[in-house]
């Protein structure tokens, strides 16, 4: 992996706090799904004495510190994302938790793709911008504007068959699951086929039209292969 697509792969760790057990392991378990390193502590002074992650998920109704002082405490220490968990109607409960450092709220009950989407949000609030091309030989994908070029030519895709790539291009050479791709490029609950992914593939693959650009691996996934820009090629 160089330097560039490593901070685009690089793994964000969350911190869920949260006192009902159910709850808890119901979001560390779709944060995991999604890609995230997530754990789940049940108390403030639990989630004062874990490692600094880079997103903490706080719900602001803790049984043994008020939440408000975590999200103070958490605040003072480190410049982890911090996303308020409360119930409907506790809008002074949301209001001193900002005021206290948190970066954003979520308000009970909420779904996934919300979650994911707030957490995306608050990370590119907080962290310096990542890098907006990835390249891998003669290919160049903008994230930015979400343009696909082949030794300079530009390349038409779909919003799935992009997705695909850049799960790909994220890290050249490293293959990635049937499953991570249909859970970054679909939905982190993706419980349709997967022959599905299979036809998409194979359309990115008659597109960009690079022998050996795209590699199955047997039992496994996809990966890039190690391609040659055109004057090599020629």
């Amino acid at each position: 992996m160089n330097a560039q697509t490593r901070g685009v792969a690089e793994e964000t760790r969350v911190l869920v706090v949260e006192d009902d057990r159910g709850i808890a392991e119901s979001l560390v378990r779709g944060l995991r799904q999604a890609g995230y390193g997530a754990e789940g502590v049940r108390t403030g002074r639990a989630a004062l004495s874990a490692p600094t992650p880079d997103v903490v998920l706080l719900d602001l109704g803790l049984p043994d510190i008020d939440s408000v002082e975590v999200c103070r405490r958490l605040r003072a220490r480190s410049d982890a994302a911090i996303i308020a968990v409360t119930a409907r109607g506790e809008e002074a409960d949301r209001v001193v938790a900002l005021d206290e450092g948190a970066d954003d709220y979520l308000v009970k009950p909420f779904g996934l793709a919300e979650l994911l989407a707030r957490i995306r949000a608050v990370l590119r609030r907080r962290r310096p911008a990542g890098p907006e091309i990835l390249r891998h030989g003669p290919l160049a994908l903008d994230l930015r504007t979400r343009q696909v070029l082949l030794d300079g030519r530009e390349v038409a895709l779909t919003p799935k068959e992009f997705g695909i790539l850049e799960c790909l291009a994220a890290d050249p050479g490293r293959a990635v699951t049937r499953q991570q791709i249909l859970e970054r490029a679909w939905d982190a609950h993706w419980y349709g086929p997967t022959k599905v992914l299979d036809v998409h593939v194979a359309a990115l693959r008659r597109k960009l039209g690079v022998p050996g650009l795209i590699e199955t691996v047997y039992g496994q996934g996809f990966r890039l292969g190690a391609v040659q820009d055109s004057r090599e090629r020629s």
